[in-house]
């Protein structure tokens, strides 16, 4: 915008107040000196003005250590060790695993009764069986299982010490893979996994079609002839969800069986981890399975 020549307002120096209009409190220099009763009036606003700026910087400081000495989280002592521990294991995610100890297992069959009365499984099908696996002298290995009666091997014929090397148990169950190829076979998903380790059959979903079956490689799934779905070891869920032991490890009599939860170092099945040599069935498949065998040969797949 340009000026007029005469300029314009906003040109112009701004007009000096005469000594009559000058602002309040401050005298012109020509004045007289104040009188000593406004001279304090002065001293006393200056005073009450510092006091204030003082106050309102003090103020957040005692506010917050007024609020540290009423917050009982503030004002509590360090936390126990031990209350911390606690808490972590309560954290901790829960994997449920199983463990076999062969050298320990007799072929009693309790197992496998206590498995068909808790699950009511078939009588010529099974979620879980004893193999016998027996060494010949002349190098021969034979396998052998017990399937009908008690499920137990006393009701077959003694095997010949004269001619027999060795022999032992090799009990079988599902064996609830980190890599399931039931789960990933499964055209409408009714095989799962529980968030703790745990294969489940969806039997309201299950279609039968027998896929699952055909795909595990262990052989321990089945198509129930009573339900026409699929069908398997569940490590008794039910009963562990209720904190309790599969039935075939509560009846075991040696104490072949063990089941827990492998993330807790204190568990029983943990104990026998950290302190054994842990095998597991057809590990070159990559499945990674959570039944765990203690005693495996070679001959046992």
């Amino acid at each position: 915008m340009n000026c007029t020549p005469t300029g314009c307002p906003s040109c112009q120096p701004a007009a000096v107040a005469p000594a009559s209009v000058a602002s309040p409190g401050l005298a012109p220099s020509s004045a007289t000196p104040a009188d000593p009763g406004r001279r304090e009036f002065v001293w006393d606003a200056i005073r009450t003005f510092s006091f204030g700026a003082l106050t309102l910087t003090a103020l957040p400081i005692l506010v917050a250590e007024a609020d540290a000495d009423d917050d009982p989280k503030a004002a509590a002592p360090p936390a126990d060790p031990s209350a911390t521990v606690g808490a972590a294991k309560r954290k901790r995610t829960v994997l449920f695993g199983y463990l076999v100890d062969t050298t320990k297992c007799i072929g009693c069959g309790g197992c496998m009764l206590a498995c068909k009365n808790e699950n009511a499984v078939p009588d010529d099908q099974f979620r879980t069986w004893v193999e016998r696996y027996v060494y010949y002298k002349d190098g021969r290995v034979e396998v052998d299982t017990c399937t009908s009666g008690n499920f137990s091997f006393d009701q077959k014929p003694a095997l010949d010490p004269k001619v027999v090397d060795k022999a032992f148990f090799v009990p079988k169950l599902c064996n609830h893979c980190v890599e399931t190829p039931c789960i990933q076979v499964c055209p409408v998903g009714a095989s799962l996994m529980t968030k703790d380790g745990v294969v489940l059959i969806d039997h309201e979903r299950c279609i039968g079609c027998a896929y699952c079956v055909q795909a595990c490689p262990f052989g321990t799934r089945f198509i129930n002839h009573k339900t026409n779905t699929a069908d398997k070891c569940t490590w008794c869920y039910h009963r562990v969800a209720k904190g309790e032991k599969p039935a075939c490890v509560e009846v075991c009599p040696t104490g072949t069986r063990i089941f827990g939860d492998i993330n807790d170092p204190d568990s029983d099945i943990s104990k026998v981890l950290a302190v054994h040599r842990i095998d597991v069935l057809k590990s070159y498949l990559g499945t990674r399975p959570k039944t765990r065998y203690i005693g495996l040969t070679s001959e046992v797949v």
